[in-house]
């Protein structure tokens, strides 16, 4: 059975980032219309500059080229995950507990969708955050529309 390509390109990106002194936050292969996007995250400490970018770009050009296993034409983009990163992976998770979040839900609860709150815990796919009035509120990933920084709050 063959990878996705999100997951062939992390096994390529991965080594790269860390040979470039950055760490792979996230890779992204959507379409938007008519058009495929190849969309690379990386961080670093301190932050992350558009040389960064340009580097990370070019790294990856020849091993995506010689791998020869997206079939779509596409549009590579490389960035920063920004302020308000999105936590997807367990290790987003595990890095930012006990830092302020945005948790929208995929449908409403009680007729409400987003909280906001300090993230409290991640375990199995249970995202928890204690909300503003200090209750607890756990939600399952796949409930969630999308976990972010809240960088009001940060």
């Amino acid at each position: 059975m063959g990878k996705n390509t999100v997951s062939r390109v992390w096994e390529i990106a991965e080594p790269l980032a860390k040979e470039l002194g950055l760490i792979l936050w996230d890779v992204r292969f959507v379409k938007e219309g008519a058009n495929y996007y190849l969309r690379i995250f990386i961080d670093k400490e301190g932050g992350v500059t558009i040389d960064d970018c340009v580097n990370m770009s070019r790294a990856l050009d020849a091993p995506l080229d010689e791998g020869n296993f997206i079939e779509q034409s596409y549009n590579m983009q490389v960035s920063s995950p920004g302020i308000e990163r999105e936590l997807t992976r367990e290790f987003h998770f595990d890095a930012f507990l006990g830092s302020p979040v945005i948790l929208r839900l995929i449908r409403p609860f009680n007729g409400v969708r987003n909280f906001h709150g300090e993230l409290s815990s991640y375990c199995n796919g249970d995202v928890s955050v204690i909300l503003d009035d200090e209750t607890e509120m756990t939600a399952q990933k796949k409930e969630i529309a999308f976990v972010k920084l809240d960088d009001f709050n940060i």
